[in-house]
Parts: structure tokens; sequence; C-alpha cells
């Protein structure tokens, strides 16, 4: 429920504070005093679309705050979601500038107005002249029909739910198995496949990078051959390093016998000679294997190319392979071991569906037992609200055992408000035929045959208009009917609706200093009861006592009503 609504700098308000009690609140005033400001301030704080209009001449900043309270599930789920601290008190707060630009917070928290929308669709509804149209939506006439049907619905919707359930495993079973016969017997083909050709390659961790450094080896083949006959020739040619060295090692040898440095030197030197003919050697023998290294750069190169196809085909790298692999011979193995299990599985979802389109079947029939009885007196309401000639009717939709797949948690088929409000004319879908003023009246009597979808506040925008006399007093009846278990907030003109309120709230323009101003402030007592006889028509004593009168029959029947 709304508890309190703080304007600052909105329209002709410079600053008020409204307090909202339980049941029935209403908001009186003369025509243009500025009840349609609190209407636009309660639509601009629900997220509606904000007009540069609403910010108070020669401001800068119009600001709305409302505080709601609700326990509803799905209002702490929505709040959850938008990141916000779940609490039984909300606090939204939006501000607007005089160039435009709008800011949202919900307790704190910035949002925005999609966001914000999400939220306070759960927490009021406006009817009258606004968008907030509960009943306009299909699948809120769905959930409006299951609250009326009680628990036979509940019972085939939650049946519904444990066969949906049972079928998704089924399916999921069935997934992991494959499809028919035919198709599982492709599906192992391409398996064997892809198995044989991973492990007739055969990869290696690690083989990958020693065939690279290979192929950058024999792509530079030339350029070391070159490198290799530069070094043997220096090292073996005549007057080459080897017979400088074997050379300097004979001269030291003769003087050996006179220091042992010199022998040491020779032994070094003898040292050096046979380390050098080794690297000739081996470089001899690298340039006569050179002969035979066409042939493995050529299998070199048709190894990579097939790694290649394998990390193209199956994984990037050799673990991802190897992973692929694995996976492959799992499901092979449960593809080879699978017909009977696919076809036990087969038959249980078989028997599932006609199960579950039975449960359809079942939950339908008691909606429709259910809608029976409620329309009927949704027009039994309507005829005491001034729509005497007013047809109400639900449309179900039709389907067959071929749309079981289709099913959800809300069945198979869906549901539409018919509606008429004149005789002769046909029925049509709600939202195609329904005025305003209707609109509200309907709300009104289906309001009174139950809570609608957890939302805690109704605004009635101008319910009263063109009626008056007895109607004025049904409608006064249905509201208070009505506000026992929802907060209602009504804009009315009539003293028979405002003498049921449980708060009245009187909007008054003024002047001062030339400028305009509108209060708003709570009236009790004798100021209510000159509010009553200013909406009756008069300030005559005669007047005075019927409006007391008023308030005094209203107040004795809200005490027999609850």
């Amino acid at each position: 429920m709304l508890r309190r609504l703080t304007l600052q700098n909105v329209a002709l308000v410079e600053r008020a504070e409204l307090e909202f009690s339980e049941g029935l609140n209403v908001l009186t005033g003369e025509t243009g005093a500025g009840k349609s400001v609190i209407l636009d301030s309660i639509d601009f704080v629900l997220g509606a679309k904000a007009e540069k209009s609403l910010v108070r001449s020669g401001e800068s900043v119009a600001s709305v705050t409302a505080e709601f309270y609700s326990e509803d599930a799905a209002v702490r789920d929505v709040l959850q979601e938008l990141d916000v601290e779940p609490e039984e008190t909300i606090l939204i707060t939006r501000k607007l500038t005089a160039d435009g630009r709008s800011t949202l917070k919900v307790n704190g928290m910035p949002v925005t107005s999609t966001m914000l929308r999400r939220l306070t669709a759960l927490l009021v509804d406006i009817h009258g002249q606004s968008e907030h149209f509960f009943l306009l939506k299909e699948s809120n006439q769905l959930k409006l029909l299951d609250s009326i049907g009680g628990a036979p619905v509940a019972e085939r919707k939650k049946e519904v739910g444990q066969l949906l359930a049972k079928r998704k495993e089924i399916l999921s079973a069935l997934s992991v198995i494959g499809g028919d016969a035919a198709s599982r017997a492709r599906r192992a083909d391409i398996l064997a496949y892809q198995i044989a050709e991973i492990e007739r390659v055969d990869p290696k961790e690690g083989e990958e990078e020693t065939l690279r450094a290979k192929q950058e080896r024999y792509r530079n083949l030339e350029r070391i051959l070159e490198a290799l006959r530069g070094a043997s020739d220096y090292l073996t040619a005549d007057g080459s390093g080897e017979d400088a060295l074997r050379g300097a090692q004979r001269q030291l040898n003769a003087i050996a016998k006179f220091d042992a440095k010199y022998e040491a030197l020779s032994d070094r030197l003898e040292s050096l000679s046979s380390e050098l003919s080794d690297i000739a050697e081996e470089i001899d023998s690298e340039l006569d294997a050179a002969d035979d290294i066409g042939g493995d750069a050529e299998a070199v190169e048709a190894r990579l190319d097939e790694l290649k196809g394998l990390k193209k085909k199956y994984g990037g790298d050799y673990a991802a392979i190897l992973a692929f692999l694995e996976k492959a011979r799992e499901e092979l193995t449960l593809l080879t071991d699978s017909g009977a299990r696919y076809e036990a599985l087969t038959a249980e979802l078989e028997t599932t569906d006609s199960a579950l389109y039975s449960a359809c079947v079942a939950l339908t029939k008691a909606r429709k037992t259910a809608a029976e009885g409620f329309t009927s007196r949704v027009v039994d309401e309507l005829f005491g609200l001034n729509i005497p000639s007013a047809r109400f009717e639900i449309q179900f939709d039709e389907y067959s055992r071929e749309d079981v797949s289709k099913a959800t948690s809300e069945g198979l088929g869906g549901v539409r408000f018919l509606f008429s409000a004149n005789a002769g004319e046909p029925l049509k879908e709600l939202g195609k035929i329904i005025s305003g003023g209707e609109m509200s009246r309907f709300m009104l009597a289906v309001k009174a045959q139950s809570s609608l979808g957890g939302i805690g506040t109704y605004l009635f925008d101008e319910i009263d208009a063109g009626i008056g006399g007895k109607t004025a007093r049904a409608v006064a009846e249905k509201f208070e009917k009505i506000s026992r278990s929802v907060q209602i907030i009504a804009v009315t003109h009539l003293a028979q609706i405002a003498a049921f309120a449980d708060r009245e709230l009187l909007i008054e323009k003024r002047e001062s200093a030339g400028k305009t101003f509108t209060t708003i402030h709570a009236v009790e007592g004798e100021e209510r009861i000159a509010e009553l006889a200013r909406l009756i028509g008069g300030e005559s004593e005669h007047v005075t006592g019927h409006a007391r009168a008023l308030a005094e029959e209203a107040a004795a029947y809200k005490i027999s009503h609850r």
C-alpha cells in the first residue's frame, strides 16, 4: 500500500506531504484545484514519461517521493533482480530538472524507468485515464481466473507442473542418446570415423614443437650447408687450424724435457688438436648426411599437416584433441548400448504426454467451472453500477493432443475476456471495446469478487463520471467492500462516495504574493461535513444536515459490514 506521497515544486504545489491510510482514501476539491497534479505525480513516480511542465514555474527541480509497504513475494523478487535490498518499506524517489533530465532511485539505489515500471506494476494499478490496465493483458486475465478458481485450479496446475518436469527429464535423457535408430547409427558412424582418425594420427605431447624446429632447419638447409663446408675448410685444408695446432705442439714437445711447463703446454695443445679433429669429423658427417635430408623434410611437412588437420577438427591443442577423443569414445559406447534405453524412454514420453494432455484438459475444465460463476457475478455487479445491459464472457482457446509439446506451467490454451456494455452490441475483447469509465466500474465489479494479482493499491480516476443517485451509492458500497483487503485511492466529485472514505484529502488552490499555490490536507470532523456539503451543492443548513446524514449512514454501513 501507499503510505506517504511527498511533492516538492510540482506544478502548482510548492511542497506537500500526503498521508494515506488503509481502506478507502478519497481526493476531493473544486474543479481546477489540482487533483490532476496529484494523479500526475503518482504516475510520474511510478515511472511514466516525464513532462517538463511538471516542474513548478521558476524552479529548477521537481521531486516526488512515494513510500510503499508490501509483503508480496513477487515484489521482493523484483527488488533482488534490481540489486535493491528487499525490504517491506519501499522508498521511490524521482526528480525532474527544468531541462527535462530525470533521476530515479529505489531505496537509495539508482534505477532506470524500465526497471522502475517492473516494480511499480506490482504495487499500484491505476484505472480511468491511465495506461495501467491490469486486466487488458491476457496473461493477467488468466491469472485472475486462476485466483477465482481457487484450490481446484491450483491442484490441476500442480499436476501439470509435475508432468512438465517429468517430460523435461525424459527429453534430456533422449537428447543424450540421440534420435531414432537411423539417427543414432549415423551418429555412431561419425564418431567411429573421428575416433579412428585421431587414433591413426596418434598425436604426442610436445611433438609439434619438435617438428617445427626441424622444419625451420630444413627451410634454411642451404645456408646451413654453406656454413658447414666453410668450417670444414678452415679446419682441414692445408695450413688450416689443425695443422697449426700440430706444428705448435711439435715445437713445444721438443723442449719439454727442459721445463715441466713446456710439457704441460704441449699436452694441452695435443688435447686441442684431438678435439679439433673430432669436430672436423662431426662436421663432415653432417655434410655426408645432407644428401638424405630431402626425404625427411617431406615427412616432417606431412606430419605437421596431419596434426594441423586434427587441431582444426577436434581442438586447438593436444589436450583438447585428447579430451574430444575421450568424449567421443564415451558417446559411442552409449550409442552402441542405447537401443533398448531409447525405446523405453520413447514409450515413457508417450505415456507422459498423454497424461500431460489429460491434466491440461482437466485444468481447462476447472477454469471453465470457475468462469461460469465468476462471469455471472460480475454481470450482476455491473447492473448495480449503472451498466444494466452488460455482458461478460470468458473465451477459451481450443487445443488438441498434438499441441502437448507447447504446454507450459499454465497448461494449454489461453483465455480472453469478452465484454459488451450495450444491448445489441457484439462481445469483443476487453481492451478493444471498453471505455475508461466502464473499465473503472468493470474493475470494481471484478475486484469485488477477488483480490487481483497481489497488487496493494488501486487508484481510480473520475470513476463517478456520469453517475449519481443510487448508482453513486452502489459504487461507494463497492469501494467499501474492496477496500477491506486492498487500499483504494479515488478522485471523486460525489458526496455519496466521499462519505465512505476512511481518509479524505481536500485539494485547494489559493493565491499569495502574485503566485498560485495548491495545498492538500486531510479533513475531519466538521470540516469534512462542510466539504461533503460543498460536494452536494450548497452551504445551507439543510444541505449541511444532509451531508451529516450521509456521513452517519456511511459509518453505520461500514460498521455493519466489517
